[in-house]
């Protein structure tokens, strides 16, 4: 299989800690260059029709162009140790701690980024600045929210690290680098806690 990621972009962040946490190797990485705008490539495009990264092509051609599908496959292939739920009760709840995450917390960090940051004016044209900014402070007033989630289970979906925790990590790192965000330095001790946890796993030095 051949796994199309990206540098620093948080989706492609989020299925190489998802491999580091599975204990996958062997996947062929083919590494696209957003900036050189390699993924609008008709070549690329063949092969992910919205010009999106990551994207995991398996042995038979077929492609998986979403992040969570291509998750849930290598799940599938690769059950232990298990990172989306053992039975459909538990895969029930930690995809919505994942959904949340990724629906309310990474879209709002991205859609922040790339109207906002002159460094993604490459990747977002045009650029709608008060948008940008205004998705900025919605992700400061959800993550008090996840702040105090924290202050009462010590994972994003409960007792136990999940795919959850990969999303919102990723999410919240994307926001460091280019937001400046940082939980702690807005008072939010527990989601800086729980970040500083997730840090300490080799998956989260990838």
């Amino acid at each position: 299989m051949k796994l199309y990621t990206a540098h620093r972009a948080p989706s492609p962040r989020r299925v190489l800690m998802f491999l580091v946490e599975k204990n996958i190797s062997g996947l062929e990485m083919v590494h696209v260059d957003l900036n050189q705008g390699e993924h609008r490539a008709a070549e690329y495009v063949a092969k992910s029709p919205l010009a999106k990264v990551p994207a995991l092509e398996l042995d038979d051609g077929r492609v998986l162009t979403e992040t969570r599908a291509i998750c849930t496959y290598l799940e599938g292939l690769y059950p232990e140790p298990n990172l989306m739920g053992v039975d459909f009760e538990e895969r029930a709840f930690i995809e919505m701690a994942d959904r949340r995450v990724e629906l309310y917390l990474l879209a709002g960090i991205a859609n922040c980024i790339r109207h906002t940051h002159p460094g993604l004016a490459v990747l977002e044209q045009p650029q709608f600045a008060d948008f940008g900014q205004s998705q900025g402070e919605k992700v400061r007033a959800l993550a008090v929210w996840f702040d105090q989630l924290l202050q009462q289970q010590p994972w994003m979906a409960g007792e136990r690290f999940t795919i959850a925790d990969i999303t919102a990590f990723c999410a919240l790192e994307f926001a460091r680098g280019l937001m400046k965000f940082v939980p702690g330095e807005a008072g939010l001790h527990a989601l800086q806690a729980w970040r500083d946890r997730v840090n300490t796993r080799p998956s989260a030095w990838v």
